[in-house]
């Protein structure tokens, strides 16, 4: 049977359940936040490599494919609401994970440097690394997220693909983590501050939400969608 978007009912829930799952396993990332803390202290060296880094690395990746796997498996029928922005939404998951994948090499880097026998001037050059690896990760994994999660709650809205909350969720903390950015730029605020931090609460809340409850409901069967 084919909904009113031109699309079989079990074409749009295999499409939900896909981008649901994924979207929860982009979460995978969230242990970095422990796994990269010891870096972040100026004493940190390292003999060798650092297993820690090295998982949390790869958790990032995963991420970075993730997103854009999330984008993909939402094209097929985002488009049939908006076209150009839900290929706005690919492009900036790819956006993304290519900001992730630098701040991962740059982080590798780093390690390398901060080894307990190098120079002090290879370990400063390390310490500065890891500072880069900061702002690559602001303007990636940080301000990405809000320019994605805008794009996708406009078109959930428009399309009444899922409950209006969710998507005005992902609306308003799309713009709550953008603000958070441009006031850790203009140094309002430190990056790595609570209050920083809170702002990316909404973003957080909104993708986890949305993956349980494609994964669980699916998409709205009163939905909004062209079809054509």
């Amino acid at each position: 049977m084919k909904t009113n978007s031109g699309m079989s009912d079990e074409k749009m829930r295999k499409v939900a359940m896909t981008a649901g799952i994924i979207y929860l396993v982009t979460f995978v990332s969230v242990p970095t936040l422990s796994l990269y803390s010891p870096i972040h202290q100026h004493e940190y060296t390292v003999t060798g490599g650092d297993p820690a880094i090295a998982l949390g690395v790869l958790l990032e990746v995963i991420v970075a494919f993730g997103g854009i796997g999330t984008a993909i498996a939402l094209y097929p029928v985002l488009k049939r609401q908006n076209n150009e922005l839900a290929i706005g939404l690919i492009t900036s998951r790819v956006v993304e994970a290519g900001t992730i994948i630098a701040g991962t090499a740059t982080l590798l880097t780093a390690v390398t440097l901060l080894q307990s026998d190098a120079d002090p001037g290879i370990h400063a050059t390390g310490r500065g690394l890891v500072v880069m690896y900061d702002k690559i990760f602001l303007m990636g994994q940080s301000l990405m997220p809000g320019v994605n999660d805008i794009l996708l709650g406009v078109l959930l809205y428009q399309s009444r693909l899922v409950p209006g909350a969710l998507s005005l969720l992902g609306i308003v903390g799309g713009v709550m983590l953008f603000a958070g950015d441009i006031a850790v730029w203009f140094g309002l605020l430190e990056q790595r501050e609570a209050l920083a931090s809170a702002s990316a609460i909404g973003v957080a809340l909104f993708e986890f939400s949305l993956g349980i409850v494609l994964v669980v409901k699916g998409f709205n069967s009163n939905h909004r969608l062209r079809t054509a």
